[in-house]
């Protein structure tokens, strides 16, 4: 009887950690029929949302500093499909201490970074590049990338926009 309860304990749990993944009605539904019918499953469900969201925010253990920039949005204006396009935004440590970019995360794969690897000490400037393929756009669009560096407010949105004509 208690191999038995165990083994539907095991199942239920495992089907709420599989549809967690899904999102639809269908699914609520059936975690929330998993929250009722066992307690663990909504501790295993929670943990795996909080390794995620770490995962996802690299943090710096270096000293903070500050930045500037020279702009955090940039218009391309009109461009012809197919076009690959860059703009470079400068960067400035405004601080004491040596600006580290340890990650530049672009919202999507038509966004390629490329950026400063070694500290910028302070007063010294930076760059941040960021290579767009409009091959599968239309009309106007507006992308982001997120650089991540030893600041305050990380990460830092740098955006774009274009507008893709055939």
């Amino acid at each position: 009887m208690k191999k038995t309860l165990s083994i539907i304990a095991l199942s239920i749990i495992g089907f709420g950690l599989v549809s967690c993944k899904k999102e639809s009605k269908e699914t609520q539904s059936a975690d929330s029929v998993t929250t009722d019918s066992v307690a663990a499953a909504p501790a295993v469900t929670d943990s795996s949302a909080t390794l995620t969201t770490e995962a996802a925010a690299p943090v710096s253990n270096e000293p903070l500093t500050s930045i500037a920039l020279s702009e955090s949005n940039f218009d391309f204006g009109n461009i012809k499909k197919g076009d690959k396009v860059e703009h470079v935004y400068e960067v400035t440590n405004t601080g004491k201490n040596p600006l580290i970019i340890s990650e530049v995360k672009p919202g999507c794969g038509c966004t390629a970074p490329d950026f400063t690897k070694e500290p910028i000490m302070p007063g010294k400037k930076g760059k941040i590049t960021l290579h767009f393929d409009s091959a599968n756009f239309d009309g106007n669009v507006q992308k982001y990338a997120d650089v991540f560096a030893n600041v305050e407010k990380s990460p830092i949105k740098l955006t774009f926009t274009a507008n893709i004509q055939p």
